[in-house]
């Protein structure tokens, strides 16, 4: 049995998790490799990394390259001398780096591989009405999310479930798949599967302002999904005009209410204590949403100070 030394990259919450099941369980992690810190928010203060945060609270060797071919930081990358490493939410990793441990580079990644490669896939089963994910362990390769795949585990997404409560699923999924992963490693028992490509293959583009803009003339149930596979983070959105006021709005909770009626697409219907939104096949009820310069707020506690005309609408 070959005793593990592990340099572990990531950058994002979901990765911490992952990184603080692999040191509570008792694994030597010899290095953390994590973004460079940004500007971040309106005054933009330097912000830094949730794994970077976990590493310096937990007295560990961090490295924060800006450029992974910089033969500096491939010298120090080196002298770490691990024979392994693990990737979680990070970037595209050069051959010279994924090449150099002994025992590989494996990945984690919150899809059941080879469907939901990229840089979204938790919010995209979501959005295309998936009622199953997982997660996949992989040997990192030279394209994205392509490697030979190790190990994978699947869990249901439930009725109503949003991308947050899904991702937070996941990540404990994620972190005991991790575990596994690195006792058969650890073992020198790993066997791999080759991912097999297909035309039905699904992929989680990245997340932008076209795709994550509502498109009210969609059925019910995919605009729904659009929102929960959207929320907390990013936001679905959309234009709200009343009057000669157009407003740049964020929804976070709705309900489709299956009903038929005679009113346009997107016409706003509101009274003291709802809004809906009509659509060809009902109406989509919002809970939860946020105006511009506006903290997010429940729709019953927004109509305590406003009202919509009768000719509101949104697109």
């Amino acid at each position: 049995m070959e005793k593990l030394r592990i340099i572990f990259m990531g950058t994002p919450e979901f990765a911490v998790g992952i990184l603080d099941t692999i040191i509570k369980n008792d694994y030597e992690v010899v290095g953390v490799i994590t973004a460079a810190d940004k500007p971040a928010g309106r005054g933009q203060k330097i912000k830094y990394s949730a794994v970077k945060e976990y590493a310096l609270a937990n007295n560990l060797t961090l490295l924060q390259p800006t450029n992974l071919k910089d033969e500096s930081f491939l010298g120090e990358l080196k002298a770490l001398n691990a024979n392994l490493q693990v990737v979680v939410a990070f970037r595209m990793l050069p051959k010279v780096v994924w090449e150099m441990p002994a025992l590989g580079t494996f990945n984690l990644h919150a899809s059941l591989l080879p469907n939901y490669r990229g840089a979204a896939p938790i919010n995209w089963a979501i959005i295309n009405g998936e009622t199953k994910t997982g997660v996949t362990t992989f040997f990192i390769d030279d394209k994205i999310d392509t490697g030979a795949m190790i190990l994978n585990s699947e869990i249901a997404i439930e009725p109503g479930e949003n991308a947050g409560q899904l991702h937070d699923r996941l990540m404990n999924l994620g972190s005991t798949t991790v575990i596994d992963t690195l006792k058969v490693i650890e073992a020198g028992n790993v066997t791999t599967t080759i991912q097999e490509d297909n035309d039905d293959i699904k992929t989680a583009y990245k997340l932008n302002k076209e795709n994550c803009k509502i498109d009210w003339t969609k059925s019910g149930n995919e605009i729904n999904n659009l929102i929960r596979g959207l929320s907390p983070y990013p936001a679905a959105w959309c234009f709200l005009k009343d009057k000669n006021e157009e407003l740049n709005i964020k929804i976070y909770e709705a309900k489709f209410i299956s009903d038929a009626h005679s009113y346009e697409a997107g016409s706003l219907l509101s009274n003291k204590k709802e809004i809906k939104i009509a659509i060809k096949d009902g109406f989509i009820q919002l809970l939860s949403l946020q105006l511009p310069g506006k903290k997010r707020m429940q729709v019953a506690e927004l109509l305590n100070g406003i009202t919509f005309s009768d000719s509101a609408k949104v697109y």
